[in-house]
């Protein structure tokens, strides 16, 4: 599993999340999408890599602007992450 962490700007309300989660729904292949208007992020886990370009592309369509894009691995947190 793979943790992406999108630092996006233009975010400012729930509905910027909402509109920032159906567009990487609708183009990848995710586990898990959660934005933060208050921290200006979202943070993506999935299986599979996540070509850099398609991501910040399917941002800009929807009128907000990426800042940076980090990858890494995915750690479960707490005790039901345990195996």
């Amino acid at each position: 599993m793979k943790k992406v962490t999108v630092k996006i700007d233009g975010m400012m309300c729930g509905m910027c999340e909402s509109h920032i989660n159906d567009a990487i729904r609708r183009d990848f292949p995710v586990k898990k999408v959660t934005s933060s208007h208050t921290k200006g992020e979202t943070v993506i886990v999935t299986e599979t890599d996540i070509d850099e370009a398609a991501l910040r592309s399917a941002i800009d369509a929807t009128g907000y602007r990426v800042l940076s894009v980090e990858s890494g691995p995915y750690e479960r947190k707490g005790f039901f992450g345990l195996r």
